[in-house]
């Protein structure tokens, strides 16, 4: 445990010293994805950035024993989509999984391997070619898989199509559904004789329009009379699941909120619970869970409201009833028998997998990261603020003028910031720009409140958790309305005398890189911002993208080229001439997402300026840092940049990063 001392002194914001450091962020909690049973085992996919991000299957079998069984150095991670899904199923103790090096599917016997002296050799179920494999079910009728493949052919884009993999050791893929642009969620019946999937095609994302279909199989197990059962064109649907007594259940949008829906073949769709909260989140990766049903017929489920998230049950046709928990952010639910598994996690609590019993009702921790070596004193506490904003866009007709945020205060066990002096903002700008931050405990964030500095996360219009018309706001406004939301909330706490006004930074990261630039070129609130992997110049972006999200950018912005005008009006690397302050970037040179060459021409154009800015780019990092050494010289070159825009003199001492325009 981390001793500090009795008394609190006062140092300058940003100067405390903090047992937060980046080598207990990229060490102490793998992430935690996709539990799955097999017969009385239990697996789940844990990310390890000390592993240089190794996802690696791990079980827990009947007598509590916990192991890996992937070998290393493999690595189980799908690229479909280039964010990947579900990339393995456990069917009679064999792993079927994603390699991530060639993206071919193997097979590993679990049960007659010799895995704890790491001599476990998989063997190929899928050719060598260009396919790519995530979001499995087993059909048991016809001994095959059945799951989303992803074809990179010489052709214009990648085809995308769900497939069957026999598993006899034929080495064939079956296609069953192709022509749409996009697939997921391919679930069998209890019978063996219904597929259901969803699909979707361009400009559309999944959390925009989706279609649920229903097909017969044929006794060769080919889909026969496919029919669109739910999808009116305004909807975005979300896992379609089969519950015990095989009637089709899926989430929809149709009624603004995300909630759980019923099809029945003789009078269509029913609401189970209408209520004003999201019970899914953005179809990202293929595979996410936030419902299952146990044996008995029990409906386990997650929502969230106001960004906070509640697990709950309902039993035979009773009411939805919350269950009490000390998590707020849930995710990845699993149910077999009267158990139920789920990713859980709080503001003092790291992401850890925790198993739930429906008839004793007791809830326990299945895996979890180390213990934090420190006082939780340590850790700052997330207020949900609401905060009015504006648009600068006289076509924009929103009927809220509302944005959400979670404020952390500078938090410490032994300092306190000096007599008459504010602490400095960190302005955050989430991802996507589809998504949201959480109430979760964040360490990158903690990173920051524990040396000084206040951090407002913001869930600017746009964001989920807030109903499909609150994600509506950013169509057409990406740049404008996400811009205009932090500017008005790093205002709210400028007007309650929260933070130093002159002190005011932005960070972000992808899409959220993309509006820290567009707020350091069309604002001068802040007065240094932090860019990672963003976007620089949206007409690169839209013609040098991957497939997934090639349209993304009709909907947030316009279709191009017939936008064109407005594509250059929001693109920061055309108003550099407004840009005032100093910049940071950082950059993965493997990401297929947002290219290096997004954050080298902002920096050269920056560095035209006379502007102090640095360029940190890192071999064998894609879109988003996986590796342990990656996050700690991030971090640690971010807070060493902060010192000299902001001129504090932090408690440890930082490598020297060269920043071009900058006087030492």
């Amino acid at each position: 445990m981390f001793q500090s001392s009795l008394s609190i002194q006062s140092k300058p914001y940003g100067s405390w010293p903090s047992p937060i450091t980046p080598e207990l962020l990229a060490s102490s909690s793998p992430a935690y994805a996709y539990p799955c049973c097999d017969s009385e085992n239990l697996y789940w996919l844990e990310s390890r950035p000390w592993e240089n991000g190794r996802s690696v299957v791990v079980q827990r079998n009947s007598n509590g024993h916990v192991r890996d069984v992937l070998p290393a150095p493999l690595s189980a991670r799908s690229k479909v989509h280039e964010y990947g899904g579900t990339p393995y199923i456990v069917i009679n103790q064999v792993l079927y999984f994603c390699l991530y090096d060639d993206q071919r599917i193997y097979q590993l016997d679990l049960e007659n391997s010799d895995l704890e002296n790491n001599k476990a050799l998989p063997t190929p179920i899928t050719p060598a070619n260009d396919h790519r494999y995530a979001d499995f079910c087993y059909d048991k009728y016809r001994h095959r898989l059945i799951c989303v493949a992803e074809s990179h052919n010489n052709t214009p884009e990648p085809e995308n199509s769900i497939v069957a993999i026999p598993l006899d050791g034929s080495m064939s893929v079956i296609p069953l559904c192709r022509g749409d642009d996009f697939y997921a969620y391919p679930r069998l019946d209890n019978t063996g004789d219904q597929l259901c999937w969803i699909s979707w095609n361009h400009p559309n994302m999944p959390w925009d329009n989706t279609v649920l279909w229903l097909a017969n199989l044929d006794k060769k197990g080919d889909t026969v009379e496919s029919v669109a059962v739910a999808g009116n064109g305004q909807e975005a649907i979300f896992q379609p699941q089969w519950s015990p007594d095989n009637q089709l259940y899926f989430v929809s949008d149709r009624d603004n909120w995300w909630n759980i829906y019923r099809w029945q073949p003789e009078s269509g769709v029913e609401s189970i619970h209408p209520m004003a909260a999201e019970f899914a989140t953005p179809l990202w990766v293929l595979g996410m869970s936030t419902y299952g049903f146990c044996q008995d017929g029990t409906l386990t489920c997650c929502y969230s409201q106001n960004g906070t998230w509640q697990l709950a049950l309902q039993t035979h046709n009773t009411p939805l009833h919350a269950i009490e928990t000390s998590y707020t952010q849930i995710s990845d639910i699993y149910c077999q028998g009267d158990q139920v598994w789920f990713v859980g996690a709080a503001p003092n609590i790291s992401a850890e997998l925790a198993e739930f019993n429906i008839i004793s009702g007791q809830l326990s921790t299945i895996a979890q990261g180390k213990p934090l070596p420190f006082d939780k004193h340590f850790l700052s506490t997330p207020v949900p603020i609401r905060f009015q904003t504006t648009s600068n866009d006289t076509e924009l007709h929103a009927t809220e003028t509302t944005a959400h945020a979670f404020h952390y205060q500078p938090s410490s066990l032994n300092c306190q910031g000096e007599e008459k002096s504010l602490p400095p903002l960190i302005v955050m700008c989430h991802g996507g720009p589809t998504g949201a931050t959480t109430t979760a405990l964040n360490l990158k964030i903690q990173y920051w409140t524990s040396r000084g500095f206040s951090v407002l996360d913001v869930n600017y219009r746009g964001s989920t958790g807030y109903g499909r018309n609150y994600r509506k706001q950013l169509h057409g406004q990406w740049g404008i309305a996400d811009v205009a939301d932090v500017v008005a909330g790093a205002h709210y706490l400028i007007k309650n005398q929260s933070v130093d006004p002159h002190k005011i930074a932005i960070r972000g990261s992808s899409a959220g890189g993309y509006t820290v630039l567009a707020a350091l070129c069309f604002h001068d609130l802040f007065k240094a911002g932090a860019c990672l992997y963003g976007i620089g110049n949206l007409e690169t972006l839209a013609e040098d993208t991957h497939k997934f999200e090639s349209r993304y950018l009709d909907t947030l912005i316009g279709p191009y080229p017939e936008k064109r005008a407005i594509y250059q009006e929001r693109s920061p690397i055309h108003h550099i001439d407004q840009l005032h302050c100093p910049v940071i970037f950082f950059q993965g040179l493997d990401d297929k997402v947002v290219p290096p060459e997004q954050a080298i021409a902002m920096t050269q154009a920056i560095r035209k300026r006379q502007l102090p800015v640095a360029y940190m780019p890192f071999a064998g990092e894609g879109h988003g840092f996986r590796k342990a050494e990656t996050i700690k010289q991030s971090l640690e070159a971010e807070l060493y940049f902060y010192s000299k825009i902001f001129d504090f003199i932090p408690s440890e001492n930082l490598p020297k990063v060269h920043i071009d325009n900058l006087a030492e």
